[in-house]
């Protein structure tokens, strides 16, 4: 562990993991009919203002028609992919036991496959957080974003990279499970890689079909105007999904763990501190934090994936507390200070060198002794 736990005993360890355990079924036990509901009227939202976004963009060779149709398209395609999307996907909502919103039903509206980014990202990334050479998102296989991280000439341009992965995020996401590294290694299952090839493939022309053909078409002599919206709105979510995640992962005091961080042998308690360490917040209000998909919350939604994404800001007083405790940081910042951060982050390690810098001494937990 960073030196930030230096002065946690495994009794400490033992007891965070108690009290986040005991926070978890908490909030499970008292889910219902409230929690049913909000993510029943935020799916009517949605789709209200995609119908709505679709229905202006047919007047779309109108200047205003074609701003407020894209803007709303825009808005319609980050609340599914953020809020809805992305957690339902975690199983978040499960527990209703509908069939039309569960975690093995739901097929977002991007060019990922659903199974694929489940695979990815519920298991690899939420398992192995922030763990050098097993969690593939730290740096998406094409940047450096740690001093651990090796460098090499192809690191310069990467904010080139970074800001072209903005704009086509989905396709970056898409691509993710391949496990890039290891087609580079020559050590993946070529029928494997195939397959999922053929699945993106499918799910691309899926999408394209959809947003750069049918509406487009349905528009009539607003074809281009219509094609051009739905491409910005894709842009628009891509650019914004990207900010959120990135701000969520690289701000400059998130932790990376060594290649030999011992898994195998990590506790609840430690695989919980790891998870706070390797997660940052993004300060904000309900309308940001909805259109974040509540991954404005990120430390808790690291800690607690598949609990309710309405639940976050209720639960988070209570794991900041915890941090104070126990004198562990509790990574969180206005917006602009999280994106100024990460890409201060992305210029600097484009350049060789960057050790860590030595981490100041934690404070004394403000808490009385755990007992062995």
């Amino acid at each position: 562990m960073p030196a930030t736990t230096d002065h946690l005993t495994p009794a400490d360890y033992a007891a965070i993991a108690r009290e986040l355990d005991a926070l978890r079924d908490e909030v499970t036990a008292d889910l219902g009919e409230r929690d049913a509901d909000y993510i029943h009227r935020v799916i009517r939202w949605q789709r209200g203002l995609e119908i709505g976004g679709r229905a202006l963009l047919m007047a779309s060779a109108l200047p205003p028609a074609w701003v407020a149709g894209t803007a709303t398209l825009a808005v319609a395609k980050i609340l599914e992919n953020m809020e809805i999307g992305h957690n339902v996907m975690h199983g978040q909502w499960d527990w209703m036991r509908d069939p039309k919103i569960h975690s093995t039903t739901w097929e977002w509206d991007n060019v990922s496959p659903a199974e694929q980014w489940k695979h990815s990202h519920n298991f690899v990334h939420h398992t192995f957080t922030n763990v050098l050479g097993k969690d593939n998102d730290v740096g998406y296989g094409i940047l450096r974003v740690a001093p651990e991280q090796p460098w090499s000439w192809a690191n310069v341009p990467q904010p080139i990279y970074n800001a072209l992965l903005a704009m086509f995020f989905e396709y970056g996401v898409a691509l993710h499970d391949l496990e890039i590294d290891r087609i580079r290694e020559g050590t993946h299952d070529e029928e494997v890689t195939k397959a999922k090839l053929r699945a993106i493939g499918r799910k691309v022309r899926r999408q394209w079909g959809k947003d750069y053909l049918a509406f487009p078409l349905l528009s009539g002599p607003q074809f281009l105007s219509t094609l051009a919206a739905n491409f910005t709105a894709n842009a628009a979510r891509n650019v914004w999904a990207h900010m959120i995640i990135f701000c969520g992962h690289f701000p400059g005091d998130v932790d990376v763990f060594e290649e030999d961080y011992p898994l195998d042998a990590e506790t609840k308690g430690e695989w919980y501190v790891r998870q706070l360490l390797g997660s940052a917040n993004i300060t904000g209000g309900p309308l940001f934090h909805l259109m974040t998909g509540n991954l404005s919350h990120q430390v808790e939604h690291h800690l607690f994936p598949d609990i309710p994404s309405n639940r976050y800001a209720e639960i988070a007083p209570r794991v900041r507390d915890l941090c104070a405790r126990y004198g562990l940081p509790y990574h969180t910042g206005s917006l602009s200070k999280q994106v100024t951060s990460t890409w201060k982050k992305i210029f600097r390690y484009a350049l060789p060198g960057g050790a860590a810098k030595p981490k100041p001494a934690p404070k004394p937990p403000a808490r009385e002794p755990v007992a062995a």
